[in-house]
């Protein structure tokens, strides 16, 4: 199929994008910095979506849904979050348009429609659902709330990349409430546990969990902690973050609960979420110049049959022989697509699906129904081989599984082999231009070095990872002393 091929190597950036679109994932829309998510995209979105779903509610947690809209007094309540979001804010401002008498046939926003308070279309829902946890708290005994909602949300970006950043992206947000310091903070771990876990046993990719510096933290929130992915490029890409937000939101919308002591106290909140941006993780960890690499938990479309005929005959003949072993798959829970479109020649469709990043395709023609045989081709490793049609289900869940492990494995070591330590300003330097991936340095604390560092090298601290050791040493920029390595990186 028509694939214009741009290597990794080459363009980094292009080959993602090309990557995006020809794989019928997603496309950029006619409204700006927005995408439309093409069915098949969409799909994988879906997967995500079922996986940590069935994980929130074993935890739990069950779904609900808020306004898109926020009053914008609601939104000023909590000053941090508010100050933080304000750039990236969409505001409505009026409720109507009329016809415009200067212009005939076209419209124009009437001005008697102005709304008399203006609504922030959401950036994030803390201020929204706060304000209506106050009417559903009175007492210990209606806590905790453990709260997630699937949505889409706006934030006006400037520059958007598909997947990566775009003005609206859809997600999920969970948002807890509690009523000790130390029940939110056991919520704040779990749930970037199940991220964590979630991206390795899914996505087939290996992150680092940690916490981010107060700089890079949550606006709103008193520590946030977040699990960080690295792209073949050497850069970092921030896939979810869990926030303990303390008892900021409940004092900014006086949610108060009379404890068991019979006492009244503010409600200790968390918040924490994933998006869309997975998708853009999941392609820059796994594929190559050929398309996507999916690993078999996350494929919409686990094995691709291909029948290679000559006439109708022929092809009645494959797709009878093959039904049984279909149905046998798919009871294995095994999700197939039989390929018997005679529009396209098989080449076509080999190039199609490796494009698409289907796990297993298999090719069957008249002499292989003859032989008993089916030929299997994995698409990470490109190998092909043949496979008796006997207990063949059973060999391909096998397969499936065994491709799941190794794809994480291949990222594992991909992401640990680009973990350096350095001591130096000048070894920090060289391996962000040379090697790329993390570096573990020592730095100040201070927000001031932390804001050099970045203006210097376009690095920034990921994360303090979670059970860091401490270790006394010499700030790399400073020269003052620290206690333990911050983890830099350049990053989406």
């Amino acid at each position: 199929m028509a694939f214009d091929k741009v290597s990794r190597a080459d363009d980094y950036s292009k080959w993602y994008n090309n990557l995006v679109e020809n794989a019928d994932l997603a496309q950029h829309s006619s409204v700006r910095g927005c995408m439309v998510i093409k069915p098949y995209g969409y799909a994988i979105w879906e997967k995500m979506q079922a996986e940590l779903d069935r994980r929130f509610k074993e935890t739990g947690h069950e779904n609900a849904y808020f306004p898109l809209f926020v009053p914008k007094s609601l939104f000023e309540a909590e000053e941090k979050n508010a100050e933080g979001f304000a750039k990236e804010c969409a505001v409505v401002t009026h409720y109507r348009l009329e016809n415009d008498p200067e212009n005939p046939g076209k419209l124009r926003v009437d001005p008697k429609a102005k709304l008399e308070e203006e609504l922030v279309v959401r950036p994030t829902s803390e201020a929204i659902i706060w304000n209506t946890y106050k009417g559903w708290i009175q007492s210990y005994r209606d806590l905790p709330i453990l709260v997630n909602q699937w949505a889409n949300v706006v934030r006006w970006e400037m520059r958007t990349r598909l997947f990566l950043r775009t003005a609206e992206f859809l997600w999920q947000e969970g948002h807890t409430a509690h009523a000790t310091k130390e029940e939110a903070f056991e919520e704040t771990n779990q749930m970037i546990q199940v991220y964590a876990e979630f991206a390795k046993t899914v996505l087939a990719i290996p992150t680092i969990m940690g916490t981010k510096t107060e700089s890079e933290r949550f606006a709103g929130a008193d520590e946030t902690l977040c699990i960080e992915g690295l792209m073949q490029d050497g850069k970092a890409l921030q896939m979810g973050t869990s926030h303990f937000l303390g008892q900021n939101f409940a004092k900014a919308f006086d949610v108060k609960f009379t404890n068991k002591e019979g006492k009244l106290d503010y409600v200790w909140a968390t918040s924490w979420g994933v998006s869309t941006r997975l998708m853009g993780a999941l392609i820059m960890t796994h594929s190559d110049d050929e398309g996507l690499v999916l690993p078999p938990n996350i494929a919409p479309i686990q094995v691709v049959i291909v029948p290679i005929y000559r006439g109708l005959e022929q092809l009645e003949q494959i797709s009878t022989t093959i039904k049984p072993m279909i149905d046998k798959l798919k009871k294995r829970g095994i999700s197939v697509k039989y390929d018997q479109r005679d529009t396209h020649k098989p080449g076509f469709k080999f190039a199609e699906w490796e494009l698409k990043g289907v796990p297993i395709r298999m090719a069957i023609g008249p002499r292989d129904i003859e032989n008993g045989t089916v030929e299997v081709a994995r698409r990470d490793t490109k190998e092909k081989q043949i496979l008796n049609l006997i207990d063949i289900d059973h060999k391909i869940e096998h397969l499936l599984s065994a491709m799941q492990e190794e794809i994480y494995l291949n990222a594992l070591n991909f992401r640990d082999n680009h973990i350096t330590l350095v001591n130096t300003w000048d070894e920090f330097v060289d391996v962000l231009e040379n090697k790329t991936g993390f570096v573990a340095a020592h730095w100040d604390g201070t927000a001031e070095t932390e804001d050099k560092i970045k203006e210097l090298t376009k690095a920034s601290i990921r994360c303090i990872p979670l059970n860091n050791p401490k270790e006394k040493g010499t700030c790399i920029l400073s020269g003052k002393p620290s206690r333990e390595r911050a983890l830099f990186a350049k990053a989406y």
